[in-house]
């Protein structure tokens, strides 16, 4: 059960009783849910598994990933099951509304690595980090990086296409020889491949075609050290993009897309395909919109190239020289497993101990085990001066100790992880109080105890509305 300021109307109240009176004999574990005012309920009261944390998913989540959620801690609900009590969501590719994101969730995991099918500046400003899987596609993806060099190297589905058509005409067994020559190709070996974008994926793609005999270049101005540490050592590291792309046969976009000003729409226009050779093969397995449609038409139309995607474009879509394949860059079950257990993973570590990684909006946050003796708040706050102090000093006024704590913020929000010692405070209101305390601070969004009942102990400051 969820109240804020709030329980259950009568016959709600009736139907929860039970489980309500357990609760109530159960104060000194911390878990009971605290509220006042009018009465409201959220969701169904009797689809509520109380003492469980309610995971949501959209889209068809691998079970091989979703078993990694204990039963007997998690109540996952799949498909067009009722969840208006999630405290996390699981998703693809589903375009999350902020409708059905419950006043009571508390995370946002999505299996995969971009996060656009998320209003993720709203989930900040609402205090709910979004969670993705980098690297866990990244393997899936760059075998079809590899295999998309190959369909740009030879005209391999022309040739499918012509051979399907022949055997139509019962002609293939008198034509197979005679007209291969239309079908004439190159081999990668020896060529030079540009690579922009060197996180998993690009350096993935980077290592393996030094493996397969090709020269390799790569461009990105954001790496990182552990990044550059998966590079194969003979990689040409350029200063830019069109450092990167001159001269080099191939072109494989592994960079995000950032939209507004000084992002990647559109980042492989007219200026940098002038710069790549006319005979260049070009593949974007990375997102459709960093190629501007109508330079790349130009291009295809100007010479040789080739262009491979598996993201729908609506100019090029019939050219004979692009191959536009579905969307199939993390199609494997192995990817989706890996995907699907790396959000699960992330999602627990959050909810049961406060740690934050892989976030695309929160700071990356970790706190060693809690002690014995010890009870774990976490807090949600704007990232302004006076917060942390302000928090502290809540703390201090009830005479708790803070056994060790970690403070981080990134951009608007700040997040902070704290072990309190509940020596001479084992009474279950104390505890509550100083969170209603912490939680009404301004600038505070939100607060968690993760102590006892799986699920409990969250509460929100809803525009100076406890909700609990």
């Amino acid at each position: 059960m969820i109240i804020s300021r709030a329980v259950f109307k009568a016959k709600a109240f009736a139907q929860a009783a039970a489980p309500v009176q357990i609760a109530i004999r159960g104060l000194a574990d911390i878990h009971v849910e605290h509220g006042r005012g009018q009465w409201q309920t959220y969701g169904n009261v009797d689809n509520y598994n109380q003492g469980k944390y309610q995971i949501k998913t959209f889209n068809k989540i691998s079970p091989v990933g979703l078993s990694r959620f204990p039963s007997d801690e998690y109540d996952v609900r799949t498909g067009d099951a009722e969840a208006a009590n999630a405290h996390a969501i699981l998703l693809r590719s589903h375009k999350l509304q902020e409708a059905e994101v419950p006043t009571t969730v508390r995370a946002i995991a999505r299996c995969g690595a971009g996060t656009n099918n998320v209003p993720v500046p709203r989930m900040t400003e609402l205090g709910i980090p979004v969670f993705n899987t980098p690297g866990a596609n990244a393997n899936s993806v760059k075998e079809l990086v590899i295999c998309g060099m190959l369909l740009g190297s030879r005209r391999i589905v022309d040739g499918i296409n012509h051979m399907k058509q022949l055997g139509k005409d019962g002609l293939a067994r008198e034509r197979v020889e005679k007209d291969k020559a239309m079908f004439g190709g190159q081999e990668i070996k020896g060529k030079t491949l540009a690579v922009l974008g060197l996180g998993h994926i690009g350096s993935m793609t980077a290592r393996d075609a030094e493996e397969l005999g090709m020269k390799v270049k790569g461009y990105d101005p954001g790496l990182s050290v552990q990044a550059a540490l998966r590079l194969p050592r003979s990689l040409d590291l350029a200063d830019s993009i069109t450092a990167a792309v001159s001269g080099a046969d191939y072109i494989t976009l592994n960079m995000p897309y950032i939209k507004g000003e000084n992002g990647t729409h559109g980042i492989i226009n007219k200026e940098i395909l002038s710069h790549a050779s006319p005979d260049a093969v070009v593949l974007n397995f990375a997102r459709g919109e960093l190629v501007d449609s109508e330079a790349m038409k130009e291009f295809l139309d100007s010479g040789n190239g080739r262009y491979v995607s598996d993201f729908p474009d609506d100019i090029v879509w019939d050219h004979k020289n692009a191959v536009i394949l579905p969307h199939l860059g993390a199609s494997t079950e192995e990817a989706e497993d890996a995907a699907a257990g790396m959000a699960a993973d992330t999602i627990r570590d959050y909810l049961e101990n406060g740690t934050i990684r892989n976030s695309v909006n929160f700071p990356t946050t970790s706190l060693p085990d809690r002690p014995d003796h010890t009870v774990r708040f976490t807090v949600v706050n704007k990232n302004v001066p006076g917060a942390l102090a302000h928090i502290t000093e809540a703390f201090a006024n009830e005479n708790f100790n803070i056994i060790q704590q970690i403070n981080q913020s990134r951009g608007e929000i700040a997040y902070n992880v704290l072990d309190i010692d509940t020596t001479g405070h084992e009474d279950v209101l104390s505890f509550k109080a100083v969170q209603e305390k912490i939680t009404m601070v301004e600038g505070v969004i939100s607060t968690r105890i993760i102590f006892g009942v799986a699920g409990q102990g969250y509460a929100k400051n809803l525009d100076g509305d406890y909700f609990v």
